[in-house]
């Protein structure tokens, strides 16, 4: 009875383990056949060089021929960023320096003004007009004769001018109805001190002088010289106020003649 028990035992354990074997065959033979199909699927296609979520993320093509793979290979393989390959296909120009002015947003510099002087912009001519007094003094008559002066200069820099100068004169009747009658022609240096309300100056002419009524034996021109100065007061940046003092030294009648005169006016500037 044992010896039947025994064999029984012995007959359900060889069973057990032959089924044993077959699943564990089953499952071992299965996993070679898997990974057979993974790796001749047409249906995968993996890019050897590409990174492994790259891999996951991109489309599956099917694989038809060794050309495909290989087309896959290079396609796969490192190539140059979008950017360089921008750079290097297209000329990009690049701008010249851009003017300080344009990036400050300040305004074009002003033109040089024509004349500067005292923070202020000036003008080279002037026309000066006013009303004169000269007091004549010689030993055939003496006058104070009243006419006009008109003088024009213009400024070679900021302080050194060329100035020409005519003045007349005129006084009541001396002798049988003859009437008086002054003229000067000068010309010459000026020299300014030209600042911006004030402007004092002196100038040397020198020309000649003419003279009624005629006297017997005598010219009635001569040479002259006219020295003296005065200021203008710029009352706007085209009119000034002049006030003038001269001394004219005259050579009438065959004697020497110093006469004094003022002027007071206005100075056109342009």
């Amino acid at each position: 009875m044992r010896r039947l028990l025994t064999g029984a035992v012995l007959i359900l354990g060889s069973v057990s383990a032959m089924q044993a074997q077959e699943v564990t065959g089953a499952g071992a033979g299965q996993q070679p056949a898997a990974s057979s199909n993974m790796a001749t699927s047409p249906e995968v296609r993996f890019a050897p060089n590409a990174p492994l979520v790259a891999q996951v993320a991109a489309p599956l093509v099917p694989v038809r021929s060794a050309g495909d793979l290989l087309d896959a290979n290079f396609a796969s393989a490192p190539t140059a960023s979008t950017s360089e390959t921008v750079a290097s296909n297209t000329d990009i120009a690049v701008p010249g320096p851009v003017p300080s002015a344009a990036l400050s947003g300040d305004p074009e510099p002003a033109p040089d003004p024509k004349f500067l002087y005292g923070g202020r912009d000036d003008y080279r001519w002037q026309l000066g007009l006013g009303l004169s007094w000269e007091r004549f003094n010689s030993s055939i008559f003496n006058a104070s004769a009243v006419g006009l002066n008109t003088s024009i200069s213009y400024y070679l820099n900021n302080w050194l001018g060329v100035e020409g100068n005519v003045m007349t004169g005129f006084a009541p009747e001396i002798f049988d109805r003859e009437h008086v009658k002054l003229l000067n022609f000068t010309g010459g240096p000026r020299i300014a001190w030209r600042q911006r309300r004030w402007e004092p100056w002196v100038h040397g002419l020198i020309g000649l002088a003419h003279e009624q009524p005629q006297t017997a034996g005598n010219s009635r021109n001569t040479f002259a010289v006219q020295a003296g100065g005065g200021a203008d007061f710029r009352l706007n940046p085209r009119l000034s106020f002049r006030l003038q003092g001269d001394w004219i030294h005259t050579l009438f009648f065959g004697q020497s003649q110093n006469n004094f005169a003022l002027v007071g006016g206005v100075v056109i500037h342009f």
